[in-house]
């Protein structure tokens, strides 16, 4: 098992020069005294809200501003029977995958809704109206302050499980989990994102109600300022870890998470998509969605390469796989990129690869198809599998590679894989992570006691059946090639595939290492040693110090950085993977 660590579980960003607003009554009073609510004839104030918000706790605030009308949004959308038939083609009816929607917020609003509000809206008085709710903004022209109540994706899913949460015009929060999660990826999400794209450079304050009771407001210029900061210096986003029928019990030690808990089998610490990130003002934590700096500061934070080739994306991922003292994770398959382009409507596919941080003694890794193993009988033997009859035997078609501490596996698209148990897997992958095609699940239940979802028809279309023993051993198994040395330095690349988009680079180190991001942003993790600090030859940024396993993430736009053994690791040997987009022709 893994040594009790120094990991960080709430990394924050500091945000020098700006004030945060705490609690209902301090919100309130300071947003009354905005000059700009008296810039209309009808004082107007919008709170425009992402999904997942709690109402009641936001009620509070509303009736902390005295306003003399209310307007909640959603009484304004269309009717449930009309939002269900005009998002189906996004939702489907499959239970685990959709299609990116390309609906707008304006498409849920009911036009003739809006015009009763608008007649009924005395704009000649002199009352203060409070609109709130998703679509807010687009309810009154010219609207006067525009409040926007943000949440990360993460947290929306919890409340999602604790049945908080309704969709986009539908109530759908008793329906199981898979289903909201669904509507959200596909549907409400990217809608929710249009909309604050649009209002972003707008916003007059930004509002965070994570914690029930306890809001916090800050101001649109200092919010902006707060992202412009993280985007020019080392970062780390807001780790989350969650449970799984196959979860292991190593991060509980290393991470300093809660011993009573039965497992922990993921943990997200770079998934910017649902990641949080913490802002520091005043020495108060101010959380926003990570996205906002992928959507807004995206020039300094990933670089012009990447955002000609994904957009305002953040195309590389990193999170933990924990079998230690669990089980197998399910044996699955990526699509390929064409796959992935026409069923689901995304530009990219995971490609992935395995970082072993540890293992046991019988650690391992399914890759591959083995010599011999026949495309047809596989199918089907998963196939009545799957339906209840004998177990599939797993080693009989796929290779189990021995895995041991750094040990890297690559696997792009279409190439079977799963860890095996007693392993720590550090996964560095590309981001759309949801689109993996379960085979065979060893016939467990998952934590809500129904079956996993398999996906064997989408599975067996994009299984790359070429992708043979001969093939994993010579070009996915530890392909580490030195690059050079140094004084207390030497870089080596491990990964990834000539197929992936991504590379790697590990450096072992007892002196400073020069890095720089090639104009590109980097991702990094340290993989061996208690700490290490980043600094800025430059002195463009405050030094910052990571601990063992921590994933940080270095703007493209900090160009030159060193990295140094630090505090208890002085005098030993480092190692931090790399990860980054290679140079794209």
């Amino acid at each position: 098992m893994g040594m009790r660590g120094n990991y960080d579980l709430n990394p924050t960003v500091r945000v020098d020069g700006a004030t945060v607003h705490v609690g209902w009554e301090a919100i309130a009073g300071h947003i009354l005294s905005d000059s700009k609510i008296g810039i209309n004839p009808v004082k107007i104030i919008v709170i425009e809200c992402y999904t997942g918000i709690l109402y009641s706790d936001l009620l509070n605030g509303i009736e902390a501003l005295k306003p003399n009308r209310v307007i909640d949004s959603r009484t304004l959308f269309k009717p449930e029977e009309e939002i269900l038939k005009m998002t189906w083609p996004d939702v489907t009816d499959d239970r685990i995958f959709g299609y990116m929607s390309r609906l707008e917020m304006k498409d849920f609003l009911d036009p003739e809704k809006i015009k009763e509000c608008r007649n009924k809206t005395d704009l000649a008085g002199n009352e203060l109206v409070v609109v709130f709710g998703p679509g807010a903004s687009l309810i009154f022209e010219n609207t006067g302050l525009i409040i926007y109540a943000d949440m990360a994706r993460w947290e929306i899913q919890l409340r999602m499980r604790r049945q908080l949460v309704k969709g986009l015009g539908v109530d759908d929060h008793r329906m199981e989990f898979s289903h909201q999660y669904k509507r959200g990826y596909f549907v409400d999400w990217r809608v929710c994102d249009r909309l604050k794209d649009r209002l972003f450079r707008s916003i007059d304050y930004f509002l965070d109600t994570y914690l029930e009771g306890s809001p916090k407001l800050i101001s649109g210029p200092h919010f902006r300022q707060g992202l412009k900061t993280a985007s020019g210096r080392p970062f780390r986003v807001v780790p989350y870890f969650d449970p799984g029928p196959w979860g292991g019990q190593w991060m509980k030690e290393v991470c300093g998470l809660d011993p009573a808990a039965d497992n922990y089998a993921w943990c997200f610490d770079c998934v910017p998509e649902e990641n949080s990130l913490m802002l520091e003002v005043e020495g108060v934590r101010f959380e926003t969605p990570a996205i906002n700096l992928v959507l807004f500061e995206s020039k300094d934070l990933l670089g012009d390469g990447i955002l000609k080739q994904f957009g305002r994306e953040f195309p590389i991922r990193f999170d933990f796989l924990d079998t230690m003292g669990g089980g197998n994770l399910s044996l699955q398959v990526h699509p390929l990129k064409e796959y992935i382009r026409e069923k689901f409507g995304m530009d990219y596919t995971q490609d992935e690869s395995y970082y072993m941080l540890e293992a046991g003694p019988d650690g391992c890794v399914f890759l591959g198809i083995r010599d011999g193993a026949d495309p047809e009988e596989m199918i089907t033997r998963l196939k009545e599998a799957n339906a209840g009859g004998t177990a599939f035997e797993a080693e009989k078609y796929i290779n189990v590679w021995p895995a041991k501490k750094h040990d890297h596996f690559l696997i792009p698209a279409g190439t079977v894989h799963c860890s095996g148990k007693n392993s720590m897997v550090l996964e560095i992958s590309a981001t759309p992570y949801i689109f993996t095609f379960k085979l065979w699940d060893w016939a467990r239940l998952g934590l809500d006691g129904k079956p996993r979802p398999i996906n064997i028809e989408h599975g067996a279309n994009v299984i790359q059946w070429d992708r043979r023993t001969e093939f994993v051993m010579t070009e996915l198994v530890n392909q580490v090639v030195s690059l050079g040395s140094g004084d207390g330095w030497r870089e080596e690349r491990t990964g990834l595939h000539e197929l992936e988009f991504l590379e790697t680079r590990r450096h072992w180190f007892t002196k400073p290492v020069k890095h720089h991001t090639g104009g590109t942003v980097n991702v990094l993790n340290l993989v061996e040693g208690r700490e290490a600090i980043i600094t800025s030859p430059a002195g463009a940024f405050e030094p910052f110090v990571v601990h063992y396993a921590e994933t940080f993430i270095i703007p493209a736009s900090v160009g030159e950085y060193l990295i140094s053994p630090w505090g208890e690791s002085l005098g030993q040997e480092l190692a931090t993977i790399k990860c980054f987009v290679r140079a794209l022709g």
